[in-house]
C-alpha cells in the first residue's frame, strides 16, 4: 500500500469512528414539523446519474411529491470518487443527507458502524419480500439491513456458435454448470485447439464454489481450506487442458481474445455486446447468450447499487418511505428501461420487457440476465479494505496458477497477509 493510500485509509477509519460516535449521540429521528404537516426536504444524492437520467428523475421526483404534498426532494448528484468522502465529511459535521446512493460495499461497511439506518425496522413483511433475497440479504449483517437494494447486473454466457458447432457441440444445449462448462471447453480445445474461456483472476473465483473469503464477523480470512486447494488445482487442471487460457485476463483481452476467436466464450455482463459489435462485427453475428453457468455455490453473482439512509437523517420514516418508493417494482422497471439495468425487485421482471425477446444478442442477454436475478448475491458484501484484499487475492492466484507456486504454502501467506490488512 502506498504512503497515499494508507493516508487515505486512516482518514476513512477516523472518519467513519467520528460517524460511529455521533451516531450514537442521538439522531434518526423526525423533526416535530413532520408531524405538524409542515414541508419536509430530503437531500437525495446519487452516484453519476446525471445528465444521462436527469429526465427520469425529475419525472419520479414529481410524481413522489405530488403523492406526498409536505415532501420536497433536493436531488445531488456527484461522482463517484467524491460521494463516500462527502459523505463521511457531512455526516460528521452534523449536516447528513436523508436517502444516499451507494454500492453494496460501502454501504455494509457504513452499516457496521452504525452509521445507517436498519431498514428492517421500517419495511413491512411485504415490502422486503418485494426484492430478490439473495439482493436483499446482501446488506443484511447480524439480522440489521443496511440498505434497500436498487439497480444491478449480472454476468451472461456469450457462446461463439461457429466455435461450438465445428467442435461438435449443440448450441441448443448449453452448459448449466461449471462442470459442463469445463467438459465443452475441453471437447473445443481437443476438436479445434481453441480455448473455452479467459478470466480474470479475482476473489469471486472463491465466491462462486462458496468459499467464504471472511469468517461472519469479517475479522480474519476463512479461505485457507482444502476446499479452495482443491478449486486452486481444480483451475490449473482446467489451464492445462486449454479450458481455461492460463492468462489473469482483465475485460479488455477478454474481448480481445473472443473477437479473434481464440476462445469460444465469455463471460460478461451485458456491456460486452457493445465492443464485440464494435471489434468484430462477424462474431457478434455468431454470438448468442444464456445464463451464465453456476459453480458449487449455485449463485450467480451481482453488482447492486443501494439506497441507505444515515442515522443522522432528521427525516428518517420520510427518508425511507422515499426509499421505498424509488426502489418500488414500478420505479425499478422504469428505471431498468432508461438505464438498461436489471432491478432488485420480483415483480419487475414480469414485464414483457425482461421476458420477451427479438433474438437479437442484446435482447437475449437482457432476458437471461433477468432470468439470472434468482440466484444472485453480492460476493464482497461487508469485507473492509476489500480493495486491498482483493489485490493481495489476485497476487496468491497469479502465483499458483502461472508462475507454479505450491498451493497449500501460497493460500497459508496469502492468509496472513488479509489478516494484516484487516488490522490496519
Amino acid at each position: 500500500m502506498t504512503k497515499n493510500a494508507k493516508g487515505r485509509l486512516r482518514l476513512l477509519v477516523s472518519m467513519l469512528a467520528l460517524v460511529v460516535l455521533l451516531s450514537s449521540c442521538g439522531g434518526g429521528s423526525s423533526k416535530p414539523g413532520d408531524v405538524n404537516g409542515e414541508k419536509v426536504t430530503l437531500q437525495f444524492w446519487t452516484i453519476a446519474l446525471q445528465p444521462t437520467f436527469t429526465p427520469y428523475f425529475n419525472r419520479v421526483i414529481a410524481d413522489y411529491e405530488q403523492k406526498n404534498p409536505n415532501v420536497k426532494i433536493d436531488w445531488k448528484d456527484y461522482p463517484y470518487d467524491a460521494v463516500t468522502n462527502k459523505l463521511l465529511t457531512s455526516i460528521a459535521s452534523g449536516s447528513s443527507p436523508d436517502v444516499v446512493n451507494l454500492n453494496t460495499e460501502f454501504a455494509s461497511q457504513m452499516g457496521s458502524k452504525g452509521a445507517v439506518v436498519d431498514m428492517n425496522e421500517y419495511l413491512s413483511p411485504e415490502e422486503k419480500a418485494a426484492y430478490f433475497e439473495g439482493i436483499y440479504n446482501s446488506t443484511v449483517i447480524n439480522g440489521k439491513a443496511y440498505a434497500l437494494p436498487w439497480y444491478t447486473g449480472t454476468e451472461v454466457l456469450y457462446m461463439n456458435t461457429k466455435l461450438v458447432k465445428a467442435a461438435g457441440l449443440d448450441p441448443a444445449h448449453p452448459p448449466k454448470t461449471r462442470e459442463e462448462l469445463s467438459e465443452w471447453g475441453r471437447q473445443i480445445n481437443r476438436k479445434i485447439g481453441k480455448a473455452g474461456y479467459a478470466q480474470q483472476l479475482v476473489s469471486k473465483l472463491f465466491a462462486i464454489d462458496g468459499i467464504p473469503i471472511l469468517n461472519k464477523e469479517k475479522t480474519a480470512a476463512a479461505f485457507n481450506t482444502p476446499e479452495a486447494v482443491a478449486m486452486l488445482e481444480n483451475l490449473k487442471k482446467q489451464m492445462e487442458d486449454g479450458v481455461v487460457l492460463k492468462e489473469d485476463a482483465d475485460f479488455s483481452q477478454q474481448v480481445k481474445y473472443y473477437a479473434g476467436e481464440q476462445v469460444a466464450f465469455e463471460l460478461a455482463g451485458p456491456t460486452f455486446i457493445n465492443f464485440i459489435k464494435t471489434a468484430a462485427p462477424d462474431v457478434y453475428k455468431n454470438t448468442i447468450a444464456f445464463p451464465v453457468p453456476t459453480g458449487k455455490a449455485d449463485v450467480r453473482l451481482s453488482n447492486t447499487m443501494d439506497l441507505v439512509v444515515p442515522t443522522k437523517s432528521a427525516h428518517v420514516k420520510e427518508a425511507v418511505k422515499f426509499a421505498v418508493f424509488l426502489t418500488n417494482a414500478e420505479s425499478q422497471t422504469a428505471f431498468s428501461k432508461a438505464a438498461n439495468t436489471l432491478p432488485s425487485t420480483k415483480d419487475s421482471i414480469k414485464d414483457p420487457y425482461f421476458t420477451q425477446s427479438d433474438q437479437s444478442l442484446e435482447a437475449q442477454a437482457k432476458v437471461v440476465s433477468a432470468q439470472s436475478l434468482d440466484k444472485a448475491t453480492d460476493y464482497m458484501v461487508g469485507v473492509p479494505n476489500a480493495k486491498d484484499v482483493n489485490s493481495a487475492i489476485t497476487r496468491a492466484f497469479q502465483n499458483i496458477l502461472l508462475n507454479g507456486t505450491d498451493t497449500k504454502q501460497t493460500l497459508a501467506a496469502l492468509e496472513k497477509e488479509v489478516n494484516d490488512i484487516l488490522k490496519q
